[in-house]
């Protein structure tokens, strides 16, 4: 049978949020989500739920901020992280923190070491055998992956901020016949896959004090970072990320038009101390103090 298919004038309407933050230990990324949450339930409503994969540490700011704690432990599959987004929605949640999303990608249970047990299913011990079914290993954990972005996207109007932990990476590259080591930056733990799914992805960088970095100068960094163009006004100004912030991104995606403002970020201002707060410090941000 053919199917049939209807166009009709293209009309804005309400879409969930999906904010990535990817950046190593000491960036910002768990306050700053907290800080987003709380400008998207000021216009959701609902409440915020945090599901917490790094050794109960969202319980560190339970005092600043109101929100309902899940504690997810291993293992860290693709379907056990989709089955902890479905409950949260299940008891209420209209914006859910996952911090963070990068075990469900090197951590026990998660894509790398499904593979990992998939190669030993199939070919055990056998090394000539491994290297011939090593990509027939990855059937598996890539179905899994598949399965839980689906499912991601159909969880309805929930607003969605995941984290990602960051690590410097090189990778090797072949110029005229030699193979030169190209650096990367900071690159998020995660697959690709789910990160293109991302609404915004925002990098924070060591000591950021949860300031977006939009500009640099390594090749992976810059493919990481996504900055759609109805957003720029909304991070045009070198600040941390905030209630405020979250507020404008809610509004948007409820269907209104994101506010208006300069349409590229301002230039960079100087590298923060380094005796500055991991989590808090940042000119001109708000600290745990001001709570």
């Amino acid at each position: 049978m053919t199917r049939t298919f209807t166009a009709k004038p293209a009309v804005r309407e309400s879409v969930p949020l999906f904010v990535g933050l990817m950046g190593p230990s000491g960036s910002g990324k768990t306050f700053s989500a907290l800080r987003l949450a709380t400008g998207i339930q000021s216009v959701t409503g609902g409440d915020i739920f945090v599901i917490d994969t790094e050794s109960r540490r969202a319980l560190h700011y339970a005092d600043a901020f109101r929100f309902k704690h899940i504690q997810f432990e291993a293992p860290f599959g693709s379907l056990d992280y989709l089955a902890a987004l479905q409950q949260s929605v299940k008891q209420g949640a209209k914006v859910i923190i996952v911090d963070s999303m990068s075990h469900e990608h090197s951590s026990i249970g998660g894509y790398l070491l499904t593979q990992e047990e998939e190669l030993d299913r199939i070919a055990g011990p056998d090394w000539s055998k491994r290297e011939r079914a090593k990509f027939a290993a990855w059937i598996k954990p890539a179905k899994l992956r598949q399965q839980m972005i689906d499912g991601i996207l159909h969880l309805g109007s929930v607003n969605l901020i995941l984290c990602f932990r960051a690590k410097e990476k090189t990778k090797p590259v072949k110029r005229d016949g030699k193979t030169e080591v190209v650096e990367m930056g900071f690159m998020p733990v995660a697959g690709e896959e789910l990160l293109f799914e991302m609404t915004v992805n925002c990098l924070l960088l060591p000591k950021a004090g949860g300031v977006p970095t939009w500009r640099s100068d390594q090749v992976g960094e810059r493919l990481m970072m996504k900055l759609p163009h109805q957003f720029e006004s909304v991070f045009a100004k070198k600040q941390p990320l905030s209630e405020e912030i979250g507020q404008h991104l809610a509004e948007w995606a409820k269907g209104g038009a994101a506010p208006r403002g300069p349409a590229a970020p301002e230039p960079e201002p100087p590298a923060a101390d380094e005796g500055a707060g991991d989590d808090f410090g940042a000119p001109g941000g708000r600290t745990l103090s001001d709570y």
